[in-house]
């Protein structure tokens, strides 16, 4: 049972590190002009159900119901359409920092859909592990010298939040029903939806799209988009998803704002300070304490 719970959150941490470096790889992508938001959710969600259908060609073949697959449908739609689509459109309006910062606000939202939906307690020590981590990685996110400014960064904010409360609402209603599947069955069929759905309405800009000027950095931020932040990542949510709880799921959100403030040191666009020595240690310990609220929780029935 620990190996398992272990193996959830090295996935998790490795889903969010991927997750972290999304918004600026997106952003630099988004820079060039020739490629829009609506082109790059295409991007994701054909591009990953391209791969997992590829993939699951070398596993053995899972017979999913018709009433599986409208209930996978509606996963696809929360989990990848409404949370990928929006979060990319709103990065494109706001500013990678402050979109790193509102996705922080997720474990919130994961906490109080699963006490409304699965009655999930609120203790003591899981509340004050999320605001643990939300005042980390505020301290972190606005300590940051690395900040570059968006078009229309409220409205980016508002959209990148509803990407938050989608995805937090996948995690609650469909936490039971993804473990009748395994993880490549899922996905294939989630990731299908979504792009039955995106495409249709995208082609204006797929047409008017100026791919001959798309440059290999570009190609290359793409690539790690659909590949990374997509493919990989979303293998390993899933990894977690089945082992974790929601509430443990979504704190790992708060790993997003570290990677994003130690790739600006890596490339020599932030600096290390103490203050964010701090901010990393919250995060961190807020994480400790959601999960040792559930282990207590669980060890007492």
């Amino acid at each position: 049972m620990e190996n398992k719970k272990l193996k959830g959150h090295i996935a998790m941490l490795g889903a969010n590190v991927m997750w972290g470096l999304m918004s600026p790889v997106a952003k630099m992508v988004f820079a060039s002009g020739f490629i829009f938001p609506v082109v790059m959710v295409d991007f994701r969600v054909a591009g990953a159900a391209l791969l997992f259908w590829i993939t699951s060609l070398f596993l053995p073949r899972e017979h999913v119901p018709v009433k599986d697959i409208f209930r996978l449908f509606g996963a696809g739609m929360l989990g990848i359409l409404l949370n990928q689509g929006c979060f990319i459109f709103g990065v494109s309006l706001t500013s990678p920092g402050e979109a790193s910062l509102v996705t922080t606000t997720m474990p919130m939202w994961v906490m109080l859909l699963a006490w409304l939906i699965l009655r999930e307690p609120i203790t003591l020590k899981k509340a004050g592990g999320i605001i643990l981590g939300a005042c980390g990685a505020i301290i972190l996110i606005l300590g940051s010298s690395n900040r570059s400014g968006g078009s229309n960064p409220a409205l980016g904010d508002v959209i990148v939040l509803c990407a938050q409360l989608s995805y937090a609402l996948y995690l609650t209603l469909y936490r039971n029903f993804i473990r009748k599947y395994s993880l490549v069955t899922l996905m294939k069929w989630m990731f299908l939806s979504a792009t039955v759905v995106a495409l249709p309405g995208s082609f204006h800009w797929l047409a008017t799209t100026g791919w001959q000027m798309i440059s290999a950095e570009e190609w290359s931020g793409i690539a790690y988009v659909v590949v990374c932040g997509t493919f990989l990542a979303y293998i390993c949510i899933m990894i977690g998803q089945k082992r974790l709880r929601p509430t443990v799921v979504g704190m790992y959100n708060y790993v997003q704002p570290i990677v994003a403030t130690i790739t600006g040191i890596c490339l020599g666009l932030d600096i290390f300070t103490p203050l964010k020595g701090v901010a990393i240690v919250l995060i961190f310990s807020g994480v400790w304490l959601v999960t040792i609220s559930k282990a207590k929780e669980e060890n007492t029935h």
